[in-house]
């Protein structure tokens, strides 16, 4: 996000480079159609694009590459006479009226709240199974927001945050979807819990060796607005069984 707009704003060797990738300029379409009667019409631009300076229409394509590139991002509108003024100040020189680390943030704010918008039926879903769910005998739910329930006890250690641990699990969406499982590949895995989701990694801590838990992990522990592939929407609440099998250590 933070590079969101680098690359709007460079043409170069006959390309226009929007959003990072190089999508080729093309030239006024000029088209020879036949009509019914054959009769040859000529469909030219405008007279005023043809009255255009170098400037003029190099500055009109900036805009219309620029709302291109956004348009494509989700974007339907934006507040156009701060744009405008965005671009006179900065070409002029003036102190902008918010830095850069704040514009930057700004921009990350607006494209996810988009995105929360856009997902607001999988947020209100999850937030609804778990607070459901949270009212069930069994149950616990810590400050995060993790809910987790013992299946099976353990009697072994528990592991660190930055401990390696041999598992065996199986992941599920709300709707009982499996997107993962060790138990079908008969294979279980070896990770360290500092770099996996939060929910594990908060939730294996509270286990002992030898347990078998299930938790129910918000989007915010688990893949957050991104999801993870094709398997995992964003914004989606996740449910896993996990059984701790050894802990090794760092």
């Amino acid at each position: 996000m933070k590079k969101l707009l680098i690359g709007l704003l460079i043409p170069f060797c006959g390309y226009t480079v929007v959003a990072q990738t190089k999508t080729p300029v093309k030239k006024t379409p000029v088209r020879n159609t036949a009509s019914k009667t054959g009769v040859k019409t000529i469909h030219t631009a405008p007279a005023v694009a043809k009255s255009m300076s170098t400037l003029d229409s190099a500055s009109y394509a900036f805009g219309t590459s620029m709302a291109a590139s956004l348009k494509s991002g989700g974007l339907t509108n934006l507040n156009y006479d701060l744009l405008v003024k965005g671009l006179k100040e900065t070409f002029s020189g003036k102190q902008a009226l918010i830095n850069q680390e704040d514009s930057q943030r700004a921009i990350a704010n607006l494209f996810q709240k988009m995105n929360e918008n856009k997902f607001s039926a999988e947020i209100e879903e999850g937030k609804a199974f778990l607070q459901q769910n949270g009212t069930k005998d069994g149950v616990k739910t810590t400050a995060s927001g993790l809910q987790y329930e013992v299946i099976t006890p353990g009697t072994g250690i528990s592991p660190k945050s930055t401990d390696t641990v041999l598992v065996n699990y199986k992941g599920t969406l709300l709707n009982g979807k499996q997107f993962d499982s060790s138990y079908d590949r008969n294979a279980p895995l070896s990770l360290s819990l500092d770099r996996v989701i939060p929910g594990w990694t908060e939730g294996m801590q509270l286990m002992q060796t030898g347990a078998k838990y299930r938790f129910f992990i918000p989007y915010q522990l688990a893949y957050g607005e991104r999801g993870a592939g094709a398997d995992i929407p964003p914004y989606s609440a996740l449910i896993f069984e996990i059984e701790l099998l050894k802990v090794n250590g760092k």
